[in-house]
C-alpha cells in the first residue's frame, strides 16, 4: 500500500473541506505544495509533536502563510495536539487555525507569516541563531544542531523583504538553510509572467546559493533527493525550485482563480474525483497517519537522545551549560539593579552611552548578539569585543546586515523565534518607516526584540528633513506591544536598557540622540514607571509640562524661567508611553494633579499622541529643515523664550 500518495491526496482533500466549510481560504497553493511539504515532515523534519517547542527541533517556516489549511492538515496527521475539530473551525473567531500561521497559537507552528516575504527572513535569521549557538559552546553542535526549512512561493520571491534576507544568507554561507519553492507560475492577479521575467535559478547563484530543480513537483522522491542532497552542501544554503501546478487536480487547475477562491461542494468533489479519493470530508483515511509514523518515531527518539546526552555535557561543561541553560529563561541576575556612576555635570550624546553600555553588558551576557544595518558607527552599535559574524567565523557576535533595513528586522525575530539570544539592532530613527512591518511582527510573535534608534529629531542638524524625524515616533507608539523609550538622559538610558533586556514578550524601541544630554534629576527605577517628576514646584502648583528625551532638560529650563512670573511648574520626564499606560490609577494621579488643561506636552515631532495626556501641545507637525540644529531649534520654536511666551499667551 503506498502510504506516500494516500497521505498526500489526504493533505490535498482536507485542506479543501476546511476551506469549503470556511468559505474562505487559498486552495491553490494546497494543491501545489502538499508533495513537498508531505516529504519535508515524513522523511526529513526532526521534530517531537509531544514536545512542539523542543529547542533542538528543526524548524520549518511557511512563508507563503496563505497555505495555512496545508501546514494544519500536515500538523493534525503528524500528531501534533491539533484535533480534527479544530481543523472544522479553520478561520473561524477563537480556534487554533486561523487564516494565517501565527507563532503560540497552534502547536507546531514555528513563525507567524503571511505578509509575503518576511517568513523567509526570519527563516535565515532561525538559520544564523542555529549555527552562530553551535558554534558558540564548546561541542556546540551537542546542545544545537539542526536544519531550518521553509517553503516559499512566487510572490514571496517577489518582495523585497526576501531580495534582502536571500543576498544576506548568501553571504553568510548558511548551509542548514533550506528553502523549497513551490513554482507554480501564478499569483493572485494572474500569470507570474505579468510581473516577473527573472531567471530564479541565476538569481540565486548570483547570491551565492546551491540551486537544485525539482521537475516533477509532484515527485516526492525527486523531492526527497533535493533535499538529501542540499543537507550535503558546505558552505551554502540552498533553494530547491519545485515546479507545480496551481489547483493541481481542481476546476481551476492551472488559472490564478485557484488561489484565493474557496471552492464550493461541486467543486471540491470534481477535485476529489480527480485524485479518485472518495472520503467524505474530514474523513482521515487511517493509512494517511501511518504514513506519519516514520516521523513521530524520529522526533520522539532524537528528542530523548538530545534529552540524555544534555545531562553528559552538564557533567562535561557545567558553566556553559548554565550559562545555556540561563539564556532561554529569566536573565535579570545579569542585570544591574541601578546606573552606573556619573559625574555631575555629565553631558553626553544618548547614542554614546547606549555605546557604552551595550559593552556593559556584552562583557555580562555571552549570548548577546547584534548589529547594524551598515550605521554602526553613527548609531554606536559596534561592541569593543565583538568581531564580525561570518560564514568563516560564526562563533562571532558583530551581524553586519548590510543596506537592509527590512530584512535586518526580519532577521532579528528569526533570531529571537530559535531560542538561546539577546539581540539588538540599530539604525536611523527616520529609517524605522523601512521597518515597520517587521517591528510589528515582533510585536505579534510577542518577541524581547531590541531596536536602537538614533538621530532622534530635528537635532540632526544638517542631514536635513530626509534624515529628521518628524511621524515615526507617533508611527512606533501607534503599533500594539511595543514599548517606546526615548531616554531624557544617561541615567534614563541605562533603565531603558535594562527594561528592554529584562523584557520577555514587548519589544522595546530605545530612542537616542546624536546631541548631547545633560544629567537631570533623573531615576533609574522611577523612569521605568514610565513617566516621573524631575522638577518639582517650589510653590502651590499651576502647570504641568510634560516632555521626552532631549526636550526634558528644556522644559526644566523653562520651568524655571517660568518662576519670574509666579508660575509654578512641575515637569515630568515621560520617556515611555506604553509603560506609563500600565500604571496604577493612584500613581498616574500622583503626577498629574492639575486639570488636564494645565498641562503642556513639548516634543519635536508629530503632536496627536500627546493630546492624551496634555490639552496643550507644542510639537512639529511639518517636516524639517537643513542647517545647524541650533538654529533648526530656534527656528520651529525649540528655545526657553518661545515656550514660556506660548504658555504665557495659551494657558495663563
Amino acid at each position: 500500500m503506498n502510504y506516500d500518495d494516500i497521505a498526500t491526496k489526504c493533505l490535498r482533500c482536507l485542506s479543501l473541506d476546511m476551506i469549503e466549510k470556511a468559505k474562505s481560504g487559498h486552495p491553490g497553493i494546497a494543491l501545489s505544495a502538499a508533495p513537498i511539504i508531505y516529504t519535508i515532515y515524513s522523511r526529513h523534519l526532526v521534530s517531537d509533536p509531544n514536545n512542539p517547542t523542543w529547542i533542538n527541533r528543526d524548524r520549518f517556516v511557511l512563508s507563503c502563510g496563505h497555505a495555512s489549511s496545508l501546514l494544519y492538515a500536515t500538523l493534525h496527521l503528524a500528531g501534533y495536539p491539533l484535533p480534527l475539530e479544530e481543523l472544522k473551525n479553520f478561520r473561524k473567531f477563537g480556534s487554533f487555525t486561523p487564516g494565517h500561521p501565527e507563532l503560540g497559537m497552534t502547536p507546531g507552528v514555528d513563525a507567524t507569516s503571511g505578509p509575503l516575504g518576511q517568513g523567509l527572513a526570519q527563516a535565515v535569521g532561525l538559520a544564523i541563531a542555529e549555527n552562530h549557538l553551535r558554534h558558540l559552546y564548546p561541542e556546540g553542535n551537542r546542545l544545537i544542531d539542526h536544519y531550518t526549512y521553509c517553503l516559499v512561493g512566487d510572490g514571496c520571491l517577489e518582495e523585497g523583504v526576501a531580495s534582502e534576507a536571500i543576498a544576506l544568507a548568501g553571504l553568510l554561507g548558511l548551509n542548514r538553510l533550506i528553502v523549497l519553492y513551490d513554482k507554480n507560475d501564478c499569483t493572485l492577479d494572474g500569470p507570474l509572467a505579468d510581473s516577473s521575467r527573472e531567471d530564479t535559478k541565476m538569481r540565486f547563484e548570483a547570491e551565492g546559493w546551491n540551486v537544485l530543480t525539482v521537475e516533477d513537483g509532484n515527485s516526492i522522491d525527486e523531492i526527497d533527493k533535493a533535499i538529501m542532497i542540499a543537507k550535503e552542501a558546505l558552505d551554502k544554503p540552498t533553494l530547491i525550485i519545485c515546479k507545480t501546478i496551481i489547483g493541481y487536480g481542481s476546476p481551476y487547475q492551472n488559472s490564478n482563480k485557484a488561489h484565493g477562491k474557496a471552492f464550493n461542494e461541486e467543486e471540491v468533489l470534481a477535485t476529489k474525483n480527480f485524485f479518485n479519493y472518495n472520503h467524505p470530508a474530514f474523513e482521515v483515511p487511517y493509512e494517511a497517519y501511518k504514513a506519519f509514523d516514520n516521523f513521530k518515531k524520529r522526533g520522539e527518539d532524537s528528542f530523548n537522545k538530545y534529552s540524555s546526552d544534555l545531562k553528559d555535557y552538564a557533567n562535561k561543561y557545567p558553566s556553559d551549560y548554565q550559562t545555556f541553560t540561563l539564556s532561554t529563561s529569566d536573565i535579570s541576575s545579569l542585570l544591574p539593579t541601578s546606573a552606573p556612576i556619573y559625574e555631575k555635570g555629565f553631558k553626553q550624546a544618548s547614542r554614546d552611552t547606549s555605546l557604552s553600555l551595550l559593552n556593559l553588558f556584552a562583557e555580562k551576557i555571552p549570548f548577546l548578539m547584534g548589529g547594524s544595518a551598515d550605521v554602526a558607527e553613527s548609531v554606536k552599535t559596534k561592541v569593543a569585543t565583538f568581531k564580525d559574524y561570518s560564514k568563516e567565523h560564526p562563533e562571532n557576535k558583530n551581524l553586519r546586515f548590510g543596506i537592509r533595513e527590512f530584512a535586518m528586522a526580519s532577521v532579528q525575530n528569526g533570531l529571537l523565534l530559535h531560542g538561546g539570544l539577546k539581540t539588538y539592532v540599530g539604525s536611523f530613527l527616520v529609517f524605522a518607516d523601512y521597518m515597520k512591518a517587521a517591528i510589528r511582527m515582533s510585536a505579534m510573535e510577542r518577541l524581547p526584540a531590541i531596536y536602537l534608534f538614533s538621530h532622534d529629531s530635528i537635532a540632526v542638524g544638517e542631514d536635513g528633513p530626509t534624515h529628521e524625524p518628524i511621524e515615526q515616533l507617533t508611527m512606533l507608539r501607534s503599533i500594539p506591544n511595543v514599548n517606546v523609550i526615548r531616554p531624557a538622559d544617561a541615567i534614563e538610558t541605562s533603565s531603558a536598557y535594562v527594561t528592554a533586556l529584562s523584557s520577555k514578550e514587548t519589544p522595546t524601541a530605545i530612542i537616542l540622540s546624536r546631541q548631547n544630554l545633560p544629567l537631570i534629576d533623573s531615576s533609574f527605577t522611577e523612569s521605568q514607571k514610565g513617566a516621573y517628576i524631575v522638577f518639582k514646584e517650589q510653590e502651590k502648583e499651576s502647570l504641568e509640562i510634560i516632555a521626552s528625551g532631549s526636550e526634558v532638560s528644556l522644559a526644566i529650563d523653562v520651568a524655571k524661567a517660568l518662576l519670574e512670573d509666579g508660575i509654578f511648574a512641575r515637569v515630568i520626564s515621560m520617556p515611555s508611553m506604553y509603560l506609563f499606560d500600565l500604571q496604577d490609577q493612584e500613581y498616574k494621579n500622583s503626577l498629574f494633579s492639575l486639570p488636564y488643561e494645565k498641562r503642556i506636552f513639548i516634543e519635536m515631532g508629530k503632536g496627536d499622541m500627546l493630546y492624551k495626556y496634555a490639552k496643550h501641545v507644542y510639537s512639529i507637525d511639518t517636516f524639517g529643515k537643513s542647517g545647524n540644529y541650533l538654529e533648526i531649534m530656534k527656528y520651529f520654536g525649540f528655545t526657553v523664550e518661545d515656550i514660556k511666551d506660548y504658555i504665557k499667551k495659551y494657558i495663563f
